[in-house]
């Protein structure tokens, strides 16, 4: 009998992982067995917090290397090497964090068994934010708590150790560690179902936003940022049209409302290489609105939906078209961004489809003053079941300041009418309960409000706007007038016409299917009376 095949430790597994998605799946395995050691609140911060230290010491050995090569080609002396090594505006000055030799991650793997790695990795984040302003007050320091299991501990940072980050599929380092980020995000936010509604948009969903709001360059503002996902998805739309060196052509604004998802975007962000401006700390956008002056190009947010206790002041400036209710905050959302938007600024929101329709406590006075205003470009009806942690009905507003032609841009003038889509019918399930948008999906609905303005992107692809039954639909004041300035897409998009091609070719198939179970029937009651005939005969 030939010997049983040896499992291969997690060590072997994670060292034989090609692919972002094995490495990344491997250390969700192994960092998922701490959870039990660890208080459920904490969980997200302690893991992504490894991560986010593996990331700047990586990040600070890659400067650290390709200086001694630059110094080593330029012909300076080994010691003159090792100072300026040293020099930390070397490092900053490249937007690299300073990490102190305490804190890089090869000192502390190496010193980890003698010294105890959850003291070391405490002390390292302690270090770390001490050397880095911007990031004071951001990185975790619970690893040496009693409670958390310190020889699991070990075994993770081992594991990340052994990961090959770099290299990986041709990506750099930085950007597979940024996806291992984004995937323990997603994870987090699917084991936490509801409550991770603040700090999780599905990606799919941030993907939409983006490819309609193209934020190429300018201010991006995000209200209720979370843990980030907006900007990193903004910077990622940049690098994928433009290259990487662009992406600093935005400059991102956000707030947040609760420190420990303030913490997660912060590192979100700066593991992405973005420098955005988040706030020295969290807080509410409507009682303490962190960025006051600001007027934005861009904004993009999925903030909570129907909040009904909220800090509402009756004489806020932000309430031009109306005060909003204080049972629901929606309509307080809309006009904080629509203050937040510069002359030509454009919106992106994420909310519930009552704020479509909603008449209640002078919502429809609002909605009306908005639309009255110009202010509505586009309104997309999402399908059901993309966000797990809501499982009421959204949609997406689209903002703008500037309906016209913009000059140079030449873009169809919109003025004095909405776009409307329903997209209810897009998507597809990954399993049982999350629904995603694919490829095809995004390209249809962003194309078709590109083809729709007229913009640089749809007269590179060659598209023409025209209103397609059950799908989208241009509408104009007056006829919005006429529905009561309700703004769900179904009222306007009409019916499906292939759709009712296709009800009367099944009801002619159930018609068929009923005459065809009907002859079965009458056949079966034929059989029927002959076999009681031939049982009465033999009775006789």
């Amino acid at each position: 009998m030939p010997p049983r095949k040896k499992k291969p430790t997690e060590q072997e597994e994670l060292f034989s992982a090609s692919t972002a998605r094995e490495i990344q799946a491997l250390l969700w395995k192994a960092a998922d067995k701490l959870r039990g050691s660890i208080d459920a609140a904490q969980y997200k911060e302690f893991v992504l917090g490894l991560i986010f230290l593996k990331y700047v010491s990586d990040a600070f050995d890659e400067r650290r290397n390709e200086l001694a090569k630059e110094l080593a080609e330029d012909g300076i002396s080994e010691d003159q090497i090792d100072n300026f090594l040293e020099d930390r505006d070397e490092y900053t000055g490249a937007h690299v964090f300073w990490v102190p030799e305490t804190a890089r991650w090869s000192w502390i793997a190496a010193n980890a068994k003698s010294q105890g790695v959850g003291k070391l990795l405490d002390e390292a984040m302690d270090a770390v934010m001490r050397e880095n302003a911007s990031l004071t007050g951001v990185l975790p320091k619970i690893f040496n708590r009693d409670n958390v299991d310190q020889k699991r501990l070990a075994e993770l940072v081992d594991l990340i150790s052994d990961a090959r980050f770099g290299g990986t599929e041709g990506k750099p380092a930085q950007d597979v560690l940024g996806e291992v980020y984004e995937y323990f995000l997603g994870n987090f936010a699917r084991a936490e179902g509801k409550r991770a509604g603040e700090f999780y948009t599905p990606q799919s969903v941030v993907r939409l936003i983006v490819e309609i709001l193209e934020p190429y360059q300018g201010r991006v503002y995000d209200p209720a940022c979370g843990s980030g996902g907006m900007f990193v998805q903004a910077s990622k739309f940049i690098q994928a049209h433009r290259g990487r060196g662009h992406k600093a052509d935005i400059a991102v604004y956000g707030q947040e409302l609760n420190e420990r998802t303030w913490r997660l975007a912060k590192m979100n962000l700066a593991i992405h290489g973005i420098d955005g401006n988040l706030a020295a700390r969290w807080g509410d956008t409507f009682a303490d609105d962190k960025h006051p002056d600001l007027k934005a190009d861009f904004v993009m947010a999925n903030p909570p939906f129907n909040i009904k206790d909220w800090a509402r002041d009756q004489s806020d400036a932000r309430w031009k078209f109306g005060i909003p209710p204080k049972n629901n905050a929606n309509y307080a959302w809309l006009q904080h961004m629509l203050s937040k938007l510069g002359e030509r600024g454009t919106a992106g929101i994420v909310l519930a489809n009552g704020s479509m329709s909603s008449q209640q406590n002078g919502e429809g006075e609002i909605r009306q003053a908005m639309v009255e205003a110009d202010l509505v470009a586009c309104m997309v009806a999402l399908p059901a079941q993309l966000f797990r942690t809501a499982q009421i009905p959204t949609c997406l507003w689209f903002l703008s300041k500037d309906k016209s032609p913009q000059g140079a841009k030449g873009m169809d003038d919109r003025r004095g009418e909405i776009l409307f889509i329903d997209a209810r019918g897009t998507g597809e399930m990954v399993d049982r309960t999350e629904r995603i948008l694919t490829e095809a999906d995004l390209a249809k609905i962003a194309g078709t409000y590109h083809a729709w303005r007229g913009t640089a992107s749809a007269r590179k692809e060659s598209l023409t706007y025209e209103d397609e039954p059950g799908f989208c639909f241009s509408a104009d004041l007056d006829t919005i007038r006429q529905h009561g300035y309700v703004l769900t897409p179904g009222r306007y998009v009409g019916a499906v016409e292939a759709a009712e091609e296709d009800a009367e070719a099944v009801a002619a198939r159930i018609s068929a299917l009923a005459k065809e179970l009907f002859g079965l029937f009458e056949q079966s009651a034929e059989l029927e009376k002959t076999v009681r005939k031939q049982l009465g005969a033999l009775r006789g």
